[in-house]
Parts: C-alpha cells; sequence; structure tokens
C-alpha cells in the first residue's frame, strides 16, 4: 500500500464510525496489505481522532489468548491506541447508538508512572514503571464488516489492525493495587450479562501472564519509534471471549476481591 492509500482507508474508517454504517474488508481491497501497512492504517486513523480534538491516553493488547489467535490464524498479539473520549464511568452508561456491534471482554488495566521504551524491555521493568493495576473493561466494535457478504471470507489479523484493533472504549474499576499486591496469573472475573453467567476467565489466559502481555507491546512499539508514557492506561488483553453488548443490557465483571466493573449500554 502506499501511504496515500494509508489514508484513504483511515478516512473510510473514520467515516464509518461517524456514521455508524460499517464498511468492506480492507484486506480484500488492498490484497497485499501487510501488517506494517495495518499499522499504518492505525496510525492515519489515530491522528484523524487528533485533528478531532481527542487525545491519546493509553493502548490496548488484543488476541493475546491462544483461541483468539487461532480464529484469525495468526500467532502474535496486535495493539491499538485509547483515546480520552472512549472512556466511561464504571457503572456508567453508554449513548445509545454509540457504536455499531458493541462486545465486552475483562481484562487486568496497568496504569503506568513512568515511561516504558525499547526492544529490551524486561517483565522487571515493566514492574518498575508500573504505577498500579485495576479491574476493566474493554468495549469492542467494529468499523469493517465481520465477513463479505459476497465471498463469506472474514476479517484476519490485517483488518482488526486498521480498525484499532476493534478497541472502542474502557471502563476502570475503582479498586486500586499495586502489582505485586496479587499474583496477576490467578485474578479472575466472572462476567455477567444481565445477571446471567457469561464468561469467566483467568490472568493466566493472557501469554500466561499479564504482564508479559505489556512486555510485548513495548517492544513491538519499538519498532515503530513509539513508547509507553507515564499516566497512560494499559489495557493488557482480554482472557475472556468478547460478550455481545445489545442495547439496553448492563455488563459486570466480579473479579472477587480485587474488585468489581460494569457499564450499561443504552
Amino acid at each position: 500500500m502506499t501511504p496515500q492509500q494509508h489514508k484513504e482507508a483511515a478516512a473510510a474508517l473514520w467515516q464509518a464510525e461517524q456514521t455508524g454504517t460499517q464498511i468492506g474488508l480492507l484486506s480484500l481491497q488492498y490484497p497485499g496489505m501487510t501488517m506494517d501497512d495495518a499499522y499504518a492504517v492505525q496510525s492515519a486513523l489515530v491522528e484523524a481522532r487528533r485533528e478531532a480534538g481527542r487525545e491519546v491516553i493509553g493502548w490496548k493488547i488484543g488476541l493475546t489468548s491462544k483461541a483468539m489467535q487461532q480464529a484469525l490464524n495468526i500467532d502474535i498479539p496486535d495493539s491499538g491506541v485509547l483515546m480520552d473520549d472512549m472512556l466511561f464511568d464504571n457503572g456508567g452508561e453508554v449513548p445509545k447508538g454509540r457504536f455499531i456491534q458493541p462486545r465486552v471482554e475483562a481484562e487486568i488495566a496497568f496504569v503506568m508512572k513512568a515511561p516504558l521504551a525499547g526492544a529490551e524491555v524486561t517483565r522487571d521493568d515493566v514492574i518498575a514503571a508500573t504505577d498500579y493495576v485495576v479491574p476493566s473493561l474493554e468495549i469492542l466494535d467494529t468499523r469493517i464488516l465481520r465477513a463479505d457478504p459476497d465471498s463469506g471470507k472474514t476479517r484476519i489479523i490485517t483488518d482488526t489492525i486498521s480498525d484499532n484493533a476493534a478497541n472502542a472504549g474502557l471502563v476502570l474499576g475503582h479498586d486500586r493495587h499495586a502489582i505485586d499486591a496479587f499474583d496477576l496469573r490467578w485474578v479472575g472475573a466472572v462476567v455477567s450479562r444481565d445477571g446471567a453467567v457469561e464468561e469467566t476467565g483467568l490472568g493466566a489466559g493472557v501469554l500466561n501472564d499479564p504482564i508479559e502481555g505489556i512486555v510485548w507491546l513495548a517492544r513491538r512499539m519499538d519498532q515503530y519509534g513509539q513508547k509507553i508514557e507515564a499516566g497512560q492506561v494499559i489495557l493488557s488483553g482480554s482472557f475472556i471471549r468478547p460478550v455481545e453488548a445489545p442495547s439496553g443490557c448492563r455488563v459486570e465483571a466480579d473479579f472477587g476481591p480485587f474488585g468489581q466493573v460494569s457499564v450499561r449500554f443504552g
């Protein structure tokens, strides 16, 4: 893809978000699209958001579980950018019509107190740079069709990366914990929709340890001249399958002693 094509694809995604109308698969429109192309489209989309007055507040890591990787036939995670207008209050409501096809995942969020960068970032570096960890929900949405109506071809990794790794929103719990207060591999959640349990999972589902997700992110960002900044929020990756969130529902994640977090959809 050319730089102009990156901008065109990003403009189509931005338009889809504004109108609530999904576009076709970019992987079909640009059959030679690489992961580098996809991240270039994502960067152009983030720039469009910046031009609209929005600010970066952090990063998300996606496709960290084996099940999700196998579904897209890849063996690595992906990442996206969190913007200030994506943050919703714990227990708050997402306005009706804000998203196209929202789904929700449960994750452990890291809030950083120091920058983190470089191809050699280690687990100890992540621990030292983390201010605290909190229970969180990630709201997913897709500005790209999940499948092409004519061929039946489904989205692949270049589609999801371009679409900001399907990120749309986040909700942070009120409970803040030191990174060593819990063994994050064993921090789990029971996720319910309208009081009915939909999914359960453990932090170990994220690359065997959510901290390793942050290591991966910092190293990947180094390839693109990026870094994690102090004060940013990092969603370390979901350890459940996405829960559909139709209008009128309430989704809650009970992390036990780690805390609770919920959101309603108008």
